[in-house]
């Protein structure tokens, strides 16, 4: 991975040649950013991660022989299993509600964009990722996973996966998944801002999530939010 202050390697998967060709420019363009290798299949993006072992992963999702939800999916399984650092992986669809979206989020996506983002935002979002921060195609997230869970089977609130949690930490587990940021929950439960950090890092190692995009799946997928 790059050290602090270097710059940041950009590794590209996508199946479509024209589409990797516009980005390879806009990366190539920028003097904080180099590109680190691309792939067209899942595969390829296992091996290229492995390889090249890049920053920033751009991951279309639907590509032929292995497709970028299950290349996530393993390519985090494997950084994890080796101890190694894992590139932050940016899902790439192209319409909004696409459920492979979630899946990619809940295998490890750092975040989600739209293949028709403006090149501004796309370069934004690969420096947030690059920083530790998730990014999403703009609109509502909450939208895009209370629509995966409508369309999934119709079930009840599984309290029990709260149960590893304290009171406080499942309150905060509950307002982090409302999208709370760290001083708004802070102020609504009379706490400082590093109590929070400390309560959320707590809430993410005991539900085994890395990112808290995937407490927001996590939460939706399991209907809690009605708790």
């Amino acid at each position: 991975m790059a050290d602090a202050g270097a710059l940041i390697a950009v590794a590209l998967v996508d199946d479509q040649p024209l589409f990797r060709a516009g980005i390879r420019m806009l990366i190539d363009s920028q003097e904080d950013m180099e590109l680190s290798g691309e792939a067209n299949d899942g595969e390829q993006a296992i091996v290229l991660a492995s390889e090249r072992r890049p920053d920033v992963m751009l991951m279309d999702l639907r590509m032929p022989v292995m497709d970028g939800v299950e290349a996530t999916r393993r390519i985090v399984q494997r950084a994890d299993a080796a101890g190694t650092d894992k590139p932050k992986i940016i899902a790439l669809t192209t319409f909004n509600r696409d459920h492979a979206v979630v899946q990619a989020v809940q295998a490890g996506a750092s975040g989600y964009l739209l293949k028709s983002a403006e090149p501004e935002f796309l370069l934004a979002a690969i420096r947030t990722v690059h920083s530790g921060y998730s990014v999403i195609a703009p609109g509502s997230i909450h939208s895009l996973f209370e629509h995966a869970a409508r369309s999934a089977p119709a079930t009840g609130p599984d309290l029990s996966v709260l149960n590893v949690l304290s009171a406080r930490e499942r309150d905060v587990f509950l307002l982090a998944a409302k999208g709370l940021s760290n001083g708004e929950m802070a102020a609504s439960l009379f706490v400082s801002e590093a109590t929070i950090k400390t309560h959320l890092r707590s809430v993410l190692d005991k539900l085994e999530l890395r990112t808290r995009l995937q407490l927001v799946a996590f939460a939706h997928d399991r209907r809690l939010l009605g708790t």
